[in-house]
């Protein structure tokens, strides 16, 4: 398994990804059409190619075998009102395929993701997550995130509650 971060080329595979990973996670609580909508606002390869050369953004990989397997992407100055840290960096997406969870892919896109945010010496690393998905707020309690607030999130047409967790980091 190869941890890096994504090029220009990857911008196809990780729309891909990005797309199936989405639906995989959101099918179960949203229409087909608010999906449709949703991925072909934000799931394309002229918008990944787009992140991936933001400045601001870190768009991690895991890849297995020349696949695909995880990615994440972090804004890393991204601030969000009622956290402390002046210096607060965003985990906007972390998301694994299904045939590669349970296999500590999503540890490793962890692990990378706070030695970005460290390198930019954030003080606070914050998310917004799904409040029906568990296994994802259960995944960010280990990391010792804490519930900090809500914000909605819009799939397609419909306004869905997100979760905002934040975790404080050391100097």
């Amino acid at each position: 398994m190869i941890i890096r971060h994504a090029v220009a080329s990857d911008s196809s595979a990780l729309t891909c990804l990005a797309e199936q990973t989405f639906r995989d996670t959101f099918a179960i609580g949203s229409s087909p059409s608010d999906l449709q909508q949703f991925c072909e606002k934000n799931y394309r390869s002229d918008i990944q190619l787009q992140e991936i050369k933001d400045p601001n953004m870190v768009t991690i990989l895991v890849e297995n075998e020349g696949k695909l397997a995880g990615f994440a992407q972090v804004r890393l100055i991204s601030s969000k009102e009622g956290l402390s840290g002046v210096r607060q960096s965003e985990l906007s997406r972390l998301y694994v395929s299904n045939e590669w969870q349970g296999r500590g892919v999503a540890h490793k896109l962890m692990a990378e993701v706070l030695s970005s945010v460290a390198q930019v010496k954030s003080e606070c690393l914050w998310l917004g997550v799904w409040e029906n998905n568990p296994r994802a707020i259960a995944f960010y309690q280990k990391y010792d995130f804490t519930i900090v607030g809500e914000h909605i999130f819009t799939v397609g047409t419909d306004p869905q509650r997100d979760l905002i967790m934040g975790l404080q980091l050391d100097d």
